[in-house]
């Protein structure tokens, strides 16, 4: 069932088209990553979701309503949190919680209380005396401690130590367990990677890409380091062989991943007496897209 769908979605500011044409659906229980560079059409898309921006033309519905038109009936079931947190800086970070969690019309005092303790917020002190990792901690406690459906972050751990970006993390599989859907967009790759079911690429407000982890990873190529008993022959000539280098034992090179099998049986041949293989990352995945456009790394 699909908790998000997104159907040509193009929003224009005069002769600019920040985002063209754009698709998505996300299913209950999902974890979507939504990934680009900054200026990419990330937040605009957030905003068209969240109701604050009106779409050009296309449709974004959420929970089945129109994400414009039923926006107030929409936020009663969803909790958002944006990379840049602004708070009230004469409310302690306990309070802006609690008024948070009270609009929403729950009050865990047990959750909110261990969400506290776990992102290691101190709730006494006022807003304006927090560093902006802080502030983060206070969106995201609020918004784990609220009963949503779906969560829509948009770079909710900017901020943070890795610590708390290890307990973000945890928060995110249990609401995940609990049949919930997560919509992250974010631009640390590795997060994206240990956490989502699914990811689009957006690039000059264009989706490019959409997919498993698994299914995205045919676009790129694996890294292989292997010794063997006999030089290895004509492996430069190997078809899906790529930035070959000799070492002081044996050779390492990249691969595209379609060609493993055939690369693995020439290197065979000559004994192989240590292989290591690194499988791409969505790092890999993502500057495969953008070099054509921007060179070099």
């Amino acid at each position: 069932m699909a908790i998000l769908r997104v159907n040509q979605v193009t929003k224009k500011y005069g002769s600019f088209t920040a985002l063209n044409g754009i698709d998505m659906e996300v299913q209950q229980g999902e974890v979507y990553g939504f990934i680009g560079p900054n200026g990419a059409g990330k937040t605009t898309t957030i905003r068209i979701l969240l109701g604050i921006l009106q779409a050009t033309s296309g449709t974004a519905q959420i929970f089945g309503k129109d994400a414009w038109r039923d926006a107030v009936e929409i936020h009663r079931q969803i909790a958002y949190v944006p990379g840049d947190v602004n708070l009230w800086s004469n409310l302690t970070g306990g309070e802006v919680i609690d008024l948070f969690v009270k609009l929403r019309g729950t009050n865990n005092k047990s959750r909110r209380n261990e969400l506290v303790e776990r992102f290691d917020l101190d709730p006494t002190k006022r807003c304006g005396t927090y560093s902006k990792g802080n502030r983060q901690k206070v969106a995201l406690i609020a918004a784990f401690a609220a009963d949503a459906d779906l969560y829509i972050l948009d770079e909710p751990t900017s901020g943070l130590d890795p610590l708390m970006e290890q307990v973000f993390q945890e928060c995110i599989r249990e609401v995940k367990s609990a049949g919930k859907s997560v919509f992250l967009s974010s631009h640390i790759l590795s997060e994206v990677e240990k956490l989502c079911d699914k990811v689009s690429i957006i690039r000059q407000g264009q989706i490019i890409e959409s997919g498993t982890l698994q299914e995205l990873r045919h676009l790129t190529r694996t890294r292989v380091q292997v010794e063997t008993a006999e030089p290895i022959e004509n492996l430069a000539q190997v078809d899906g062989v790529h930035d070959l280098k000799q070492l002081d034992r044996g050779v390492v090179f990249h691969v595209d991943t379609s060609k493993i099998g055939s690369v693995i049986k020439h290197i065979s041949e000559f004994g192989i007496l240590d292989l290591q293989s690194t499988p791409p990352t969505l790092e890999d995945l993502f500057i495969h897209h953008y070099r054509d456009e921007r060179g070099d790394r």
